[in-house]
């Protein structure tokens, strides 16, 4: 079976397994895991941030990372469309305290202009002042678009002149990184914060980390705490954190090229399916609202086609290439797409 529901199927490598049987470990909760800080060293290198702090998911890095920030209350910047307003806005609303306000957006590149309006730096009788503005790439709704850095280095000079973070969802960071042909610290100078997981593409089986200043880590480790992301003898996970690093990040590459295949390949099937020239790394989002089947309805015909795919919308699927998609696989996905396409007609 072909499982192109997402990249957070993949597994861990016989390497990591390996790494994490020998991990030298200790509490991080107390003082400290050996493991992880070389994981977290490693991160903030990477990412051209002074610290990093580990954490079990990217969607606690985001909400540790927002309540680092947004102490002291305020408005939060951010695109419509983005994987925290769509699919973390209860941490916002429930345990953050910020007011979520949106900016316009084209597959998560920012409205310069209209963001620039919406920045308040100071409280007013009318408004609370903007605590954070937040970026995302790749950009998950946007069938993993890549934001280009000259749009990350005007939305964090609009920040730095009124003095407002800006945090990058970085979930793909590095995804990122390889579609741009750049490191991932060209993208994390353009942040005050910014995080990225290691599972997904990267096949750890769990973690994300937080990068960003010693002060702003400091910070988050307390609020870290607070959420219970806290654990002990995390070595074990941190250890295929690090193999990720040294071995992982190169290969994302070879994900971009089969999910430009698969993309090309349905498009020679029905324009409509996909856009080939919308694909910026490993996400294909499949258009069949034309196509006279729903997508519970195409999810169930691939599955028989020995292909699993996600439904995203009411007129769309969502195939993400990983490291267990190899080329035969590719072919494979494209033979079910044509199969199911034929009994269409």
């Amino acid at each position: 079976m072909i499982d192109l529901r997402s990249d957070t199927v993949t597994l861990p490598t016989e390497e990591m397994r390996e790494a994490m049987r020998r991990a030298e470990l200790g509490d991080d909760g107390r003082d400290g895991d050996p493991t992880v800080r070389r994981l977290e060293e490693m991160a903030a290198e990477a990412t051209g941030q002074e610290a990093a702090v580990m954490v079990p998911s990217g969607t606690m890095s985001n909400l540790v990372a927002l309540l680092t920030h947004g102490a002291r209350g305020g408005d939060v910047l951010l695109d419509p469309e983005s994987h925290i307003m769509r699919s973390e806005l209860g941490g916002i609303a429930r345990l953050v305290g910020l007011f979520p306000r949106i900016y316009p957006a084209e597959r998560g590149t920012p409205d310069l202009d209209a963001l620039r309006e919406l920045i308040h730096p100071k409280m007013t009788r009318m408004q609370f002042p903007t605590a954070l503005i937040c970026l995302e790439t790749t950009h998950n709704d946007a069938g993993g678009a890549v934001v280009a850095l000259d749009r990350m280095a005007a939305v964090k000079k609009a920040a730095n002149e009124h003095g407002i973070p800006v945090h990058i969802d970085g979930a793909r960071l590095f995804n990122a990184a390889v579609a741009l042909g750049v490191q991932a610290s060209d993208i994390g100078k353009h942040a005050d914060s910014i995080g990225f997981c290691v599972s997904k593409g990267l096949s750890a089986p769990v973690g994300s980390v937080l990068c960003g200043s010693a002060d702003f880590v400091a910070r988050a480790r307390v609020y870290r705490r607070m959420v219970g992301g806290t654990m002990r003898q995390a070595g074990v996970f941190a250890a295929a954190g690090i193999v990720s690093l040294e071995k992982m990040v190169d290969r994302l590459a070879e994900d971009h090229t089969r999910a430009r295949k698969i993309a090309d390949g349905l498009h020679a099937l029905d324009p409509a399916l996909v856009n080939p020239n919308k694909i910026d790394s490993n996400i294909i989002m499949v258009e069949i609202g034309k196509t006279g089947l729903d997508p519970s309805g195409w999810v169930g015909a691939l599955a028989k086609q020995n292909v699993k795919a996600a439904t995203w919308s009411a007129t769309s699927l969502r195939l993400v290439t990983h490291r267990h998609i190899d080329d035969a696989a590719v072919v494979q996905t494209i033979a079910a797409f044509r199969e199911v396409c034929a009994t269409r007609h």
